[in-house]
């Protein structure tokens, strides 16, 4: 299995430069080895964010065969999938109840929008894009990170079937591709880089506050817009009022001549 190098020739960066990362907001394609040897760090707990190395991942795709299927109880159900890393990889499958779904169908759907758990008279099955999945079925799965009794979990997000050996070999060689021109380098933010993320910072908060001022000054015309209006009905009304009195004194004074 792969390991971390345990001395660390990088630094970690502040989180407020995550967005400039080459792995944050990525699909980062990870062997199912690498994938458990992520590492939480003291500093950015409670995040859902790992690192290989310094790099910041929370999105993660993985390739492998299919080696088990788990009914696991009502919410769940899980794969098993190995991509002859030395390591398997379950992907946690949640599952929505009858009620969530709105329908007596006795066919328990998931939060992926392709993947369905069938699980019925001691039938249990699941598909994506409609096709039963079997062992032995190779797919491509993206999920989050979530962790188990201490054990790393994929939880499902998005997953394909790859239906041809030479898309198969593609996805391995991207994934190795990304380790060795990405990951197996750590990540580094230069002076010039610090600067310009500080600067976008610090425009993005000033637009925000412009933005905050607009709205509050929405908001103050809106309220005097309508105090005007409120008071230009009351005026209207009193005129009416008056005028209605004024012609019930003329109709009474006129009732007693």
């Amino acid at each position: 299995m792969s390991k971390q190098p345990t001395t660390r020739p990088f630094r970690f960066y502040p989180a407020y430069c995550f967005q400039s990362s080459p792995t944050y907001d990525a699909w980062v394609k990870l062997t199912a080895a690498d994938f458990h040897v992520l590492q939480l760090e003291r500093e950015f707990q409670g995040q859902n964010i790992y690192f290989y190395l310094n790099h910041p991942i929370r999105f993660v795709r993985v390739v492998g065969v299919v080696v088990a299927i788990d009914d696991i109880n009502l919410r769940y159900s899980a794969l098993t999938v190995d991509d002859g890393s030395g390591a398997t990889v379950e992907l946690k499958i949640v599952r929505t109840s009858l009620e969530e779904q709105g329908s007596k169908v006795p066919t328990s759907a998931t939060t992926i929008s392709n993947v369905n758990v069938i699980s019925q008279s001691g039938v249990f099955e699941i598909t994506i894009d409609h096709r039963s999945l079997d062992i032995g079925t190779v797919v491509k799965a993206k999920g989050t990170i979530s962790e188990f009794r201490g054990v790393k979990q994929l939880e499902l997000k998005r997953v394909q079937i790859v239906s041809s050996t030479d898309d198969e070999a593609q996805a391995w060689a991207e994934t190795a591709a990304f380790k060795s021109d990405v990951l197996s380098i750590p990540w580094r933010v230069t002076s010039a880089q610090h600067s310009e993320i500080k600067a976008r910072i610090k425009a993005d908060k000033k637009r925000a506050k412009e933005y905050d001022k607009r709205i509050r000054d929405y908001e103050v015309k809106k309220f005097e817009y309508e105090a005007k209006k409120a008071a230009h009905e009351r005026q209207k009304e009193s005129k009416r009022e008056a005028r209605r009195r004024k012609e019930e004194m003329i109709m009474n004074a006129g009732s007693l001549i």
